[in-house]
């Protein structure tokens, strides 16, 4: 390569090179040196910017003879390494940040990044250079991970496939189907365990394509589904745990859902049907099967929900002074409270008053409030929540074994050889107590067995694809769901 010259000028830097004569060069055709001079043609490159500026390269290459009379190429050009690639306008360097950029922002954002790297790109190219870029060969993995994800929330949905060990991708499908999925695991033997969540198609899918390997229920998903289970039993237990804390507004609201309770069990208990109760009450057909599957309406009381609020810091305040002076002035409190550093308003401090929540023997908790503190590691607790959780888990008995049931399915999470005996036991004693909503759980897991024991017993899970999901988010938000699903595809893959 011989430099012949540097020009800079209307914000450009080009340079002209020339290649040398007299060198060697391979046929592409035919793989045999030639240094048959046939004529010669200027090449315009384009390579990275200097100094803020663009460069374009004006290179003399050669256009050569093969001396191979068997070739099927009677003439060829010769390529300089590094600098030139056959059909191509750009330097490989430079092909490398658009193909980088492309994969990250593809369309029209990345053609707005380009620009400030001084390259000036479609964003119609930016998608063909994106398209061009050969996907990762990625072999069968030992741990396959299935996950779907929604191509349209609610209609239509995607199966990813990953490697449950490595976290790459290795296919993104169409669908969601079981057909799917069962005849891409068909075509591809090694694969000696399969991670996923619940769902009862990829169940089938694994069990009709690869009926001998094993497969995993995920853990994360085991514990996210018990604590839709905890949170339920909190709620159907709300008027148990519900009493230490501010006293209910909504006392006509108790009064007329303990009504409708009678009426309901007064009417199935003559042996009339749930959907002709709901016809002879006027009630909601699902509003008739919530109170026919509680037992008692104490089971009915709601909770209070209160958020908190800027006057929680001085409740101690207020409920000393209150039974220091029951007729002090609310306008004497909201005096003393702000020079405490209390920034709220009159009528805040007037309806925390009024809803009970100074006399009360705890701050209000909510039922959600309540499964965050069982569903919380012992140790990761403060002090305050620690007495909070005490007490309100001392309200009754199905409270206290609930919780000693959560933190021994805890304890199962750890996988350990002997879990799957151990997960037999603590379904045993579950169905020993009172928590019908977590005798359901209970069922699901007795359902999906194997894979649950395996989840519990083998170290794979499904968190790598529950990640990659998060970033395909990102990607569809990027394109503004513009995008057909062979390029989603393409960047989920790439990324």
């Amino acid at each position: 390569m011989l430099v012949e010259g540097v020009e800079t000028g209307y914000g450009l830097v080009r340079i002209t090179v020339r290649t040398a004569a007299g060198v060697s060069v391979v046929c592409p055709g035919c793989g045999q040196e030639s240094m048959w001079e046939h004529s010669r043609y200027v090449r315009h490159v384009a390579d990275e910017a200097i100094g803020g500026r663009p460069v374009v390269m004006d290179v003399s290459v050669r256009r050569l003879y093969c001396e191979n009379p068997d070739c099927s190429k009677t003439t060829f050009v010769e390529q300089v390494p590094g600098l030139t690639v056959r059909y191509q306008r750009r330097t490989p360097a430079l092909q490398k940040v658009i193909a980088a950029v492309a994969t990250a922002l593809a369309g029209r954002a990345g053609a707005r990044l380009l620009l400030h790297l001084h390259q000036t790109l479609s964003w119609a190219s930016m998608l063909t250079c994106l398209l061009r870029i050969p996907l990762p060969a990625v072999a069968v993995p030992t741990a396959l991970g299935v996950d779907d994800f929604a191509l349209r929330r609610g209609h239509r949905y995607a199966t990813i496939l990953i490697d449950a060990e490595t976290r790459k991708r290795v296919e993104v499908l169409r669908d969601r189907r079981a057909e799917t999925l069962t005849a891409w695991l068909r075509g591809r033997p090694g694969i000696e365990a399969v991670c996923r969540d619940g769902a009862a198609g990829y169940a089938q899918a694994v069990t009709d394509a690869l009926p001998e390997v094993p497969q995993v229920a995920d853990r994360w998903h085991l514990w996210h589904n018990l604590g839709e289970a905890v949170l339920k039993e909190v709620h159907a237990h709300a008027g148990c745990w519900a009493k230490c804390g501010p006293p209910s507004q909504a006392r006509v609201r108790e009064e007329t859902t303990r009504e409708r309770w009678h009426q309901v069990h007064t009417l199935l208990d003559q042996g009339v049907g749930l959907l002709e109760c709901a016809r002879r009450l006027q009630m909601a057909l699902n509003t008739v099967k919530r109170y026919a599957r509680v037992p008692e309406p104490a089971q009915l009381k709601k909770a209070p929900q209160y958020r908190p609020t800027l006057v929680e810091p001085y409740r101690d305040h207020l409920r000393r002074r209150r039974e220091e002076d029951p007729a002090v002035s609310v306008r004497q409190l909201l005096k003393e409270i702000k020079d405490l550093g209390y920034r709220g308003s009159s009528n805040l401090l007037h309806r925390y008053i009024n809803q009970g929540r100074v006399e009360s023997d705890r701050p209000a908790v909510s039922p959600r409030r309540f499964k965050s503190l069982l569903c919380t590691a012992p140790d990761q607790l403060k002090d305050k929540d620690r007495e909070l959780l005490t007490a309100l888990t001392g309200s009754c008995l199905e409270m206290t074994a609930l919780t000693g049931h959560i933190r021994t399915f805890a304890d199962l999470l750890k996988p350990a050889a002997d879990n799957g005996r151990r997960l037999h036991e603590w379904i045993s004693r579950v169905r020993e107590d009172d928590l019908p909503h977590l005798h359901a759980f209970t069922r699901g897991l007795e359902r999906d067995h194997d894979a649950v024991a395996n989840g519990l017993t083998l170290p794979f899970h499904n968190g790598g694809a529950e990640g990659i999901n998060t970033k395909t988010k990102l990607i569809k938000r990027q394109m503004y769901g513009r995008a057909g699903f062979r390029l989603l595809r393409h960047r989920i893959l790439l990324n």
